[in-house]
């Protein structure tokens, strides 16, 4: 698992308990697709007090997921993308830019989370089926130009959301995210800290292409049966670290 942990740039205030959660900051969240990571972000964030609508071509498929994820309501994919502030793609990566292009007009002005990882199966290990050139944020972006587009949560697996506030080694979980949008920066990482995990602003969808990457290289060390975060020591651990 690739957890990098570092301090978050943006003032972004933790929460130590649910009981203290500032309730104005939870936020209505539309949820598009009805799989794996669909489920496991819906009740993520279901569990931290944000109300959710899950949307699915299947619409009885997007009912299950709503009873899994505990979800208020279900519906269509537009119903979902209409339905709050933030909309997640948790469909596969290479169908999220149609998606967003065709529900556009419902995403003009909202925080739209892409989530996807475009990948496909190669000889060495999986490979970026965008080649690296672009993102799949990007394209999505270009998709729905009235959106504001942030790369966030594709990382970990998805059997991490479905820990309670999750955290490792004694440090929460940094969750990183690129947007060009400060506004949909601000609203991310309220999300993620409502999960108790730490906001890690990476810059903008100009680099989302390098969280794309870090996700497939991340798969496939697990794949071949190591552990893809003993790569990432900290710097302060090096013997004779000092600080810059």
């Amino acid at each position: 698992m690739v957890c990098i942990g570092a301090p978050s740039v943006l003032s972004v205030r933790p929460r130590n308990s649910r009981d203290t959660d500032d309730r104005s900051k939870h936020m209505r969240i539309g949820i598009l697709g009805t799989g794996a990571m669909a489920t496991a972000l819906g009740a993520a964030w279901v569990r931290a007090g944000h109300d959710v609508r899950v949307g699915g071509r299947d619409t009885e498929a997007a009912a299950r997921t709503a009873l899994l994820t505990g979800a208020s309501e279900h519906g269509s994919l537009a119903d979902a993308a209409a339905h709050g502030e933030v909309a997640l793609l948790a469909v596969p990566a290479e169908a999220a830019p149609q998606l967003a292009g065709e529900l556009a007009p419902l995403l003009a002005g909202r925080t739209v989370i892409d989530c996807t990882v475009p990948m496909a199966p190669g000889g060495d290990g999986p490979t970026l089926t965008t080649g690296g050139a672009t993102s799949v944020a990007r394209l999505v972006a270009d998709a729905a130009p009235g959106a504001h587009v942030v790369k966030a949560f594709g990382v970990c697996h998805e059997s991490i959301w479905t820990l309670d506030r999750p955290a490792f080694e004694g440090a929460p979980l940094a969750v990183p995210f690129c947007t060009d949008q400060p506004a949909a920066a601000t609203r991310v990482a309220e999300i993620i800290t409502s999960m108790g995990c730490t906001p890690l602003p990476s810059g903008g969808l100009d680099r989302a292409a390098l969280l794309e990457a870090t996700a497939v290289f991340a798969i496939g060390v697990w794949w071949s049966g190591a552990e893809a975060r003993f790569a990432f020591p900290a710097p302060a651990l090096a013997p004779g670290a000092v600080d810059d």
